[in-house]
């Protein structure tokens, strides 16, 4: 399997757009797929970059409905004039930090090429969308919320699925932001490989959810590499508990897995 950060906070080096957001394209067992899309068009610039043609995705999976995951699917819609794109119903909700929109594009919305999902869904052999998270920790809203029926109230993320990939015995889990809590993920796939942003940014490098989540993971013994919304200082902090389990995914990072 070979995974290209097309999008992250972070770039690995001069040249690569970097942006808050998440993009990732993944070459698996003759499949080309794109999970999420940065917040703008700059994802398929660093794709041009590093040799990556997205008129060869075979289908586009959106991890939840905020736009720094969304917001270069219009430039993706342009780019390959076939590949479904794979979101929940949810997704397009309204979504609010505040009372600042960070939902999807509503101009996204009536596109033909969207394709919602409801429950576990098969893509390809070994690939398969997964919605069946049973939450076990509490969840943190972060001051996030959806609006129904004209009011807001907290989230609870049911907009949010994961894609997962068994290859060679091997379990490889993506998740986009991780909201519904990066150790309920981990506990319930309980993958060999887990990419994508843990939501952690935001805390204090002496939290005990920060310390709690290194240590989970560490225990289930998966191999994670994570960026975006993990936050670069609480990176570090895990580091040191999960040693060479743990690893930074930057903008134009090529993976071999």
């Amino acid at each position: 399997m070979k995974i290209y950060a097309l999008m992250e906070n972070t770039a690995c080096e001069g040249g690569f757009s970097c942006e808050h957001g998440l993009s990732l394209y993944i070459e698996t067992m003759g499949r080309c797929i794109l999970f999420d899309a940065g917040q703008s068009a700059s994802f398929a610039d660093n794709a041009a970059r590093v040799g990556v043609d997205l008129s060869h995705v075979d289908a586009a999976i959106l991890s939840h409905g905020h736009y720094d995951h969304s917001g270069g699917l219009k430039q993706f819609l342009e780019c390959n004039h076939t590949a479904p794109i794979y979101l929940t119903a949810e997704a397009l909700e309204p979504h609010y930090h505040g009372d600042r929109y960070i939902g999807v594009d509503p101009e996204l919305f009536p596109n033909p090429r969207l394709r919602f999902i409801r429950e576990n869904t098969p893509l390809f052999a070994g690939i398969t969308l997964r919605r069946d998270l049973t939450v076990r920790r509490p969840i943190d809203d972060g001051g996030l919320s959806v609006a129904e029926k004209g009011a807001k109230k907290a989230e609870d993320f049911r907009h949010e699925q994961y894609l997962l990939i068994e290859e060679d015995g091997r379990r490889i889990l993506f998740s986009g932001c991780s909201h519904r809590g990066i150790e309920n993920i981990a506990a319930h796939f309980r993958p060999d490989v887990l990419i994508g942003g843990f939501h952690f940014s935001g805390l204090a490098l002496d939290d005990a959810r920060l310390l709690s989540a290194a240590e989970t993971l560490k225990a289930i013994g998966c191999t994670c590499y994570t960026g975006h919304c993990t936050g670069e200082k609480q990176f570090e902090v895990m580091k040191q508990i999960m040693g060479d389990q743990l690893h930074y995914l930057h903008a134009g990072t090529v993976l071999h897995i």
